[in-house]
């Protein structure tokens, strides 16, 4: 970035410094002196342009005066404060109004200069001022410009208000006369809600995990020291519900209770049980000192079952078995991580 000082300028105080370059807009009705040095620092295509109109000078041996870029296909407002923009090296609290008025027009030479920072800039700009009307005509210049974090928030705003997207008369036109702009529009959102749709699902899988990691840790607390309506054989009930009782832990002593007493062979809740004591065991790493019913057995069934050839239900047992031994230590950390954040405020 070239130092503030020496660079911001307006073209009069260019044309004072002895400039060596004529920036000409559209038509000619325009020519700002420039400097080509601050032309060529800035975009490596104006540098180009540059160095091949002094070779073709110093080829034919003329000297008919400075150099002249074009800028075509802007209005001269717009190519003026693209040099200003140039020269400036950012855009700060000045040039704020010039991104205000020509945003869209300076992305489109910022795209064509290659002047990155600029581009950033602009899309920034439009990106803010961003509405149900104007977003189609928006998303197709992020298309032709290049422009993917303008693309992005087009594509968010189509999403989030497509119906009003829908009533524009931008859209009606976009449907009458490009068909397939409409279908990639249409595709993109498709796209975005599956992915939406993936993100939420995931979500909700591994809040299941969460769930069951945290219910094998109240099983062994229930198993181990007891709590207040179920516990080990001799113990007393605990005085005072755990931390986990409104969450996990009373839900679990009864259908820990119920599985004691039912008798029916095809009970949904036993059923429950039955899986979760599975569970656990294929958690535990102690089945020979654990206190919770049936962890040896269901350890040696799962050991019996491995030496066979494993089916499919074998690996969703096992990919289950994973996410929730994964559940368990990202669970585990996290506390470590509170519980060290906490003592560290006190």
């Amino acid at each position: 970035m070239c130092e503030a000082p020496r660079l911001r300028c307006d073209a009069a105080d260019a044309a004072a410094a002895a400039a060596d370059v004529d920036v000409v807009t559209t038509r000619g009705r325009r020519r700002i002196p420039a400097h080509s040095s601050v032309l060529a620092t800035a975009s490596p295509v104006l540098g180009s342009i540059l160095e091949r109109r002094l070779q073709k000078d110093r080829e034919s041996g003329k000297k008919a005066g400075r150099p002249v870029v074009r800028i075509r296909g802007v209005t001269d407002d717009a190519a003026a404060a693209f040099v200003r923009l140039l020269y400036a090296g950012r855009c700060g609290d000045g040039e704020d109004d010039d991104m205000e008025k020509h945003a869209v027009q300076v992305l489109v030479l910022a795209h064509a200069y290659q002047v990155p920072w600029l581009k950033r800039a602009c899309e920034g700009a439009i990106g803010a001022r961003l509405t149900a009307d104007s977003v189609v005509d928006v998303l197709q210049l992020a298309d032709l410009c290049d422009a993917p974090r303008l693309h992005l928030r087009c594509t968010r705003l189509l999403a989030k208000e497509f119906a009003a997207v829908e009533r524009t008369e931008a859209w009606r036109f976009l449907q009458e006369n490009d068909p397939w702009q409409e279908l990639q529009v249409l595709q993109r959102l498709h796209e975005a809600d599956m992915r939406r749709r993936k993100w939420r699902r995931k979500r909700a899988e591994q809040r299941v995990y969460v769930e069951l990691s945290e219910a094998m840790d109240c099983l062994d607390h229930i198993c181990t020291e007891g709590c207040t309506e179920v516990g080990p054989a001799g113990r007393a009930p605990a005085p005072a519900p755990c931390a986990r009782y409104a969450t996990t832990c009373r839900g679990l002593q009864l259908l820990i209770r119920h599985f004691s007493q039912c008798h029916r062979k095809s009970c949904a809740r036993c059923q429950r049980m039955w899986q979760l004591l599975r569970l656990h065991s294929a958690l535990c790493d102690r089945p020979e000192r654990c206190n919770t019913p049936l962890c040896m057995r269901f350890k040696q069934k799962e050991q019996e079952k491995a030496a066979v050839k494993a089916g499919d239900d074998g690996d969703k047992w096992g990919l289950l078995v994973k996410k929730v031994k994964a559940a368990r230590v990202f669970s585990s950390l996290a506390n470590r991580k509170q519980a060290s954040s906490t003592t560290s405020q006190c």
